[in-house]
């Protein structure tokens, strides 16, 4: 019912819809007021985030800083060099174990010097011959050269057949070659003379011939325990002998001294007025390499116990023997010595193999020197089957 009045406006309560028709429409007052609060949620967030950084927490929805952050902060110890972790491993070997890593010669140096500068007072004072008569004791052992001469190149055995093989000490590379020796035995004494080497016989151990062993012992015993001794000034079966080795020259001087009795020190040539001294091989001949000419040859030779004599007229007559008329010691010793006349020695050119020694050495060529026939084998021996160790 109306009263013919215009009707008012009811007065808005803030619940209302807004009114339509143009213009701009305010919020309403209840939407203004949520997003009130939620500009302060978010304000209050923010702030509680800076407080917690600067406090050091971490918000939940924040990822782990020790993930965020470089490696080399995350595990310091892993991203730093090998060096700095475990210095010991990275540095060189030497300073972790010096004594590994320096030369053998400053951890061990007994080991990494010479074996001759270690063992010196085991190789040295065993190489040397019997002599001066002294008494020694050992054993004995038999064997048959089969009538060569052994390693000391005699061209055969002596004819009675007594001789002897020495071991290497006492064998003394040659050293003890042309002596003799007195052995005692279960049945007496024999004399030998030395010929021949035997390699696998230890100081004492003598390997007498079978004929010598007969006189001693009984042959079925093997081996049996001796004494010896060297001879000193034993008799002289004659004046001094010399064989020229096959090969030799005026280029290349190598002799062969026989029946001198003692062991010989030392042989020397005589060469435009002057001595020459040769060198001892381990097979027994005196070596000059370079020559003492075309000869005639004056030699001269000195025994271990001081005996010297000098023979002369002694020429290039390679493999054969040549007896001077002068005597080591005792009646008939000269000085100059007759023109020899030279004999064919008995030397076989083909011997057979033994256990002993390496045969020596050829001469060297020469082109200007003569053709030679190169020199043998040395003579060596043979070891008899039933010899005992």
């Amino acid at each position: 019912m109306t009263d013919g009045s215009a009707p008012h406006p009811p007065t808005p309560t803030g619940d209302e819809p807004p009114p339509a028709g143009p213009g701009r429409r305010r919020a309403p007052a209840r939407a203004r007021r949520r997003l009130v609060a939620a500009g302060l949620a978010a304000l209050a967030a923010v702030v509680a985030v800076t407080l917690a950084v600067r406090g050091g927490a971490a918000p939940a929805c924040a990822a782990p800083p020790r993930v965020a952050l470089p490696p080399a902060a995350v595990a310091p110890r892993v991203a730093l060099p090998l060096a700095a972790v475990a210095p010991r491993v990275a540095l060189p070997l030497a300073a972790v174990a010096p004594r590994v890593a320096l030369p053998l010669a400053a951890v061990a140096p007994r080991v990494a010097l010479p074996l001759a500068a270690v063992a010196t007072r085991v190789a040295l004072p065993l190489a040397a011959p019997p002599v001066g008569g002294a008494t020694h004791t050992g054993k004995a052992t038999f064997y048959d050269s089969k009538g060569a001469g052994g390693n000391c190149s005699r061209p055969a055995a002596p004819a009675n057949r007594l001789y002897v093989a020495l071991g290497p000490s006492e064998y003394a590379a040659g050293a003890s070659c042309g002596g003799f020796l007195d052995v005692t035995g279960p049945r007496g004494t024999v004399r030998v003379l030395v010929m021949d080497q035997c390699p696998e016989c230890a100081p004492g151990h003598l390997d007498l011939s079978a004929e010598a062993f007969a006189r001693i012992a009984d042959p079925v015993q093997g081996v049996v325990k001796i004494s010896y001794r060297a001879v000193v000034d034993p008799p002289l079966p004659g004046p001094l002998t010399f064989r020229l080795k096959e090969g030799a020259s005026q280029w290349w001087f190598a002799v062969l001294v026989g029946d001198h009795g003692n062991p010989l020190r030392s042989v020397e040539v005589r060469q435009n007025g002057s001595w020459r001294a040769a060198a001892r091989e381990d097979y027994n001949y005196w070596l000059i390499p370079s020559g003492a000419g075309p000869g005639p040859y004056a030699i001269r030779v000195t025994d271990v116990s001081g005996h010297r004599a000098t023979a002369t007229g002694i020429r290039m007559l390679p493999g054969q023997v040549q007896r001077s008329s002068t005597r080591m010691y005792g009646a008939g010793i000269a000085t100059t010595a007759r023109t020899p006349k030279p004999s064919r020695s008995p030397s076989p050119l083909h011997p057979t193999p033994t256990r002993t020694a390496s045969p020596p050495p050829s001469p060297p060529l020469s082109t200007t020197s003569p053709a030679a026939t190169p020199p043998p084998l040395t003579p060596l021996r043979e070891a008899a089957a039933p010899t005992c160790a």
